[in-house]
């Protein structure tokens, strides 16, 4: 038997509706959990209460605190999801006697680290265009082509799993800003929006070029 099946013996798969909350900032470390469907928001909460979201994670995304004893932030669904939970005691005894899922933690960590500087730079420094043309490269990458349900359609062509006011408040941005540069970049035939949940880039390597400097659409 392999390493994954091994480790998936281990786990329980549990079901979370939208909105519900699987791990809470500053709890103890008690679970970490591997997402199977669905996406969660990072959220940690500012000295005046404010929600202060730091970044989503996505289907084979791990989530929680392995080796740690507190949680960091707050891991929240922003779709129905499912995931497969683990013990943190007993995901910490299995993997030091497994290093090839050792080894795979450690690069998913990195990978999480890489992503969230990239998210510091996407809330502290870019423009509204650059936001948004960020966001929606990122969707592209990660939910087309992945998953039963995606597997028919072209790169480009997916499915927000959220309406625009939660964009807003992913990309620190009023809906109204959303909603006018997803407007301008329809015009300017960067993208397609048959309805307001469905996109289609049309041109990946301009909206590219936006997300890392602004460019006038």
């Amino acid at each position: 038997m392999d390493e994954l099946s091994l480790f998936s013996r281990i786990g329980r798969t549990i079901s979370l509706e939208k909105g519900q909350s699987l791990i809470w900032e500053g709890d103890q470390s008690l679970i970490v959990a591997n997402i199977v469907s669905g996406l969660f928001k990072l959220t940690t909460s500012l000295d005046d209460g404010r929600e202060q979201i730091i970044g989503i994670a996505y289907p084979a995304d791990f989530v929680g605190r392995p080796f740690g004893t507190t949680n960091e932030y707050t891991v929240t669904a922003l779709t129905d999801a499912r995931l497969c939970v683990f013990s943190r005691t007993d995901f910490d005894r299995f993997a030091p006697d497994h290093p090839e899922m050792e080894h795979k933690l450690l690069q998913k960590t990195l990978d999480e680290l890489d992503r969230a500087r990239r998210w510091m730079l996407l809330l502290g420094r870019k423009s509204a265009p650059e936001k948004v043309a960020t966001f929606l490269l990122e969707m592209s990458q990660k939910l087309a082509g992945s998953g039963c349900d995606t597997a028919d359609k072209q790169l480009n062509e997916f499915e927000l799993p959220f309406g625009r006011q939660q964009v807003a408040d992913i990309l620190g941005l009023t809906i109204e800003t959303v909603s006018r540069q997803l407007t301008q970049m329809k015009n300017s035939n960067l993208i397609d929006l048959p309805d307001r949940r469905h996109v289609n880039i049309l041109e990946p390597e301009r909206l590219a070029q936006i997300s890392s400097a602004q460019t006038a659409v």
